[in-house]
């Protein structure tokens, strides 16, 4: 079993910045891909970065170039840093864990982001 502990949402303004961060632990310790999700009001959660054990990161398109994905060296924490927030990236983000490419994988509680002024 996998625990999965997002934190770092809050308020901000727009333009502001934001680094969320996600902690996994348990009978996994070295994950071959970690992502984050976010799910705005009365929309589907959409997949929005992840990071790979190989190859390099993946952005989707509403984020490239303003958030990015990182994650510590034991490659049980992943990062996301989100700069020049905009009120369209009001969500809550959730992180996802895979042991492998193709896992369902595990998810964390989500934690809100609202970008406004």
């Amino acid at each position: 079993q996998v625990q999965v502990v997002e934190s770092g949402g809050g308020l901000v303004h727009p333009g502001g910045s934001l680094r969320l961060s996600c902690a996994a632990s348990g009978s996994i310790n070295n994950f071959a891909q970690m992502s984050w999700y976010r799910q705005a009001p009365g929309k589907q959660r959409e997949s929005i970065a992840s990071i790979f054990s190989l190859g390099g990161p993946w952005y989707s398109g509403s984020v490239k170039g303003r958030f990015t994905i990182s994650r510590d060296n034991a490659k049980t924490t992943v990062y996301l840093q989100m700069n020049n927030l905009i009120p369209e990236d009001t969500a809550v983000y959730y992180c996802n864990v895979k042991g492998y490419i193709g896992d369902p994988g595990y998810w964390g509680q989500g934690t809100q982001v609202t970008v406004s002024s």
